[in-house]
Order: C-alpha cells, then structure tokens, then sequence
C-alpha cells in the first residue's frame, strides 16, 4: 500500500491510497465468499456457484461495491496512522480507480488540525472580579437546594405549572394521524415549553386518569410543509401527574441534612460558598477573557469539516437522550417547529 498526502486549502488534506492489485483480487474473493449463498446460476445449488462462471455472467463488477468497503476498512485506519497528520474529521472518501487486475486507488480528504499563529499575549487587561453575595442569591440558592430535595410525589389532583405529567399522545390533522405525532408513557414537564406552544398549558388543570384533546397550530415557518400552519388535535391520556413535596427550611431540617445546627449558619455557609464560587468564576472568566483578547490577535481557520463532525456529534448525543425519554429526534423537530438546519446552526460552536 502506497500513501500520499495531498495539503490543501483551508487546514484540508487528500490522501491518495493506492493498494496492490492482489489485494483488490482478495477483496473480491471475500465479496464472492459474502455472497455467494445468494446467488443463484441454473445447474447449481446456492452457494456452489465457481467465482470465476459468476465473474463471467454477471462480470467482476458485481463484488466491486463490497470488495472497495472490504478494502478501505483494512486500510483507512493504516492509511490514516501513515499520513501523521493530526485529523480532526471523518473522511470524505472517492474511489478513483476500480478495474480487476489493476491497482485499487482511492482519495480520503480529511480536516486538519488548525495551525495557530499566536497574537500578542503579554500584558492583556482582564476586567476585576466582583466577588459581593446580596441576601437575594443565598435566599434564591437555598430555594433551589430546597427544590433539589424534594420528593417527587404522585399527585391525586389537578396538574399544575412545574409538574409533570405522564401521557401518551397521537396527534392528528383534520382526523387524520400524521407520522411522527405519537408518544407512550412520555414525561412532560409542564411549562417547560418543550413542545408546540400551548400544548403544555392545555393539560394544566387536569388529573391522572383523564383523555384531553389538545388544540395546537403549527408554525407556518414548521419545517414538514404538509403540516406548517395546520390546526392539529392531539388526543392524550394522563396516566400521572407527579408533583414535588418541597421540605420546610429550619433548624430542625438544617441539622438533619447538613453538617450546621441553625438555619442561620446555613446562610453563612452558603453565603461564603457563593463568595468562593464567585472567586472561581470570576477567575476564570478572567482566563477566558484573556484567552479571547489573545485569539482575537491570533491568526487561525477552523476548517468546515471539522465544525460539521463535532455538530453531527452533538446531534447524535442529543437523539440518544431523546430516545431514552422515549421521543425521536424528528418527534423532538415536530413539537418545537425546529427543523434540522435551524437545529444544527443552534448547536454549532
């Protein structure tokens, strides 16, 4: 196997494969070992067809798809440690030659690693750090601990804002289900406008138990045009409503759950944390400034590939969390009006 690197433009590079003809015959004796079972020749039991009378009939070119992945799959990775550039993307891959007989030649363009020409770095002016706690921010961090301690409960009444209901839904467009509009046992947290505007609001007031059909429009701007500014029902079914039992701040919670006596040293303690935190944040918010000052005088170009690959990334992460609150990505697109272009150029750095 023979590697050539290729630099381009915009921290891109072409890396040109070339692998024995030998090899590529071995390849496509392990696509005819692939398929052979599926072949069928008059004469001939499947899976006893010769290689050589299938080449004939049908031509080598039959065991070329499967003979190019075989092929690149052994000698990317080796290609790849061969080149010694630092690769921050996946291959874009173009075969360029594929003729039994002949050399099997291919091309990987790949992002690089950006090359960064450092700006000036000394003596760059950071603004100071306020690290005062106002009686608000303890009061509001003790809240939100408080919060965090709660019990989620199971309601028997009706559901409010902050809650979370547990419903199945269909939706509909003029009587009739619409793909992508369906969801079983899905754990809504009501007003946290994670769905179509209104559809959250609609179930407030209702109790485990009940069918609700909720009345939505979709965007006009909603990425499926079969469904952009219809009217929509979705018929739901609450199977529960959880609710949080929020614990009563005083002396008696504060020595059960901290290491403090009083409601008093509590705030203390939170107040000296928040300073402490502040401190910290402030410092590093020091280090980013200073980091963007010096980047803003340095010279770099982050190519587009490399952007893309850690977009796709976060897409995939963010559908596998979806999946596992049991709602697809394109379910996900439906109840926001997001499409997949709006939600790549929102998650990309």
């Amino acid at each position: 196997m023979n590697v050539q690197v290729e630099n381009l433009e915009k921290n891109m590079a072409k890396l040109t494969v070339t692998v024995d003809a030998a090899e590529l015959d071995k390849a496509i004796t392990k696509a005819y070992n692939k398929q052979k079972n599926s072949i069928s020749v008059p004469g001939f039991r499947k899976g006893k067809v010769p290689q050589n009378m299938v080449e004939k009939m049908y031509g080598a070119e039959i065991f070329y798809e499967d003979a190019a992945n075989i092929i690149m799959q052994e000698t990317y990775p080796q290609a790849y440690d061969e080149s010694k550039l630092d690769i921050v993307s996946q291959p874009q891959i173009d075969i360029t030659q594929l003729e039994k007989g002949k050399d099997f030649v291919y091309t990987a363009t790949v992002a690089v690693k950006p090359e960064v020409k450092l700006g000036k770095y000394k003596g760059v002016s950071v603004t100071k750090v306020d690290s005062k706690v106002t009686a608000t921010e303890v009061n509001n961090t003790i809240k939100a601990e408080l919060e965090r301690a709660a019990r989620t409960v199971t309601k028997t009444g009706k559901a409010a804002k902050g809650d979370t209901a547990v419903i199945d839904f269909e939706g509909f467009v003029d009587g009739v289900a619409f793909e992508g509009g369906k969801g079983e046992n899905y754990d809504l947290e009501l007003g946290s406008g994670s769905f179509i505007p209104g559809f959250e609001e609609q179930l407030i007031g209702h109790k485990a138990g009940e069918d609700v059909d909720v009345e939505v429009t979709f965007p006009e701007e909603y990425h499926a045009a079969d469904l952009a500014g219809k009217a929509a029902v979705f018929k739901c079914h609450i199977h529960e409503v959880k609710g949080k039992d929020i614990p009563k701040l005083d002396d008696e919670y504060v020595a059960d759950t901290t290491e403090f006596e009083t409601v008093e040293e509590y705030k203390a303690s939170v107040k000296e944390r928040l300073e402490n935190n502040k401190k910290a944040e402030g410092k590093r918010a020091q280090e980013d400034e200073a980091i963007a000052k010096i980047v803003e005088d340095s010279e770099m170009e982050i190519p587009d590939a490399m952007l893309d690959y850690q977009v796709e990334n976060m897409i995939n992460d963010f559908a596998n969390n979806m999946a596992g609150q049991g709602l697809s990505l394109q379910q996900y697109m439906q109840f926001t009006g997001m499409t997949m272009d709006s939600f790549r150029e929102q998650v990309r750095p």
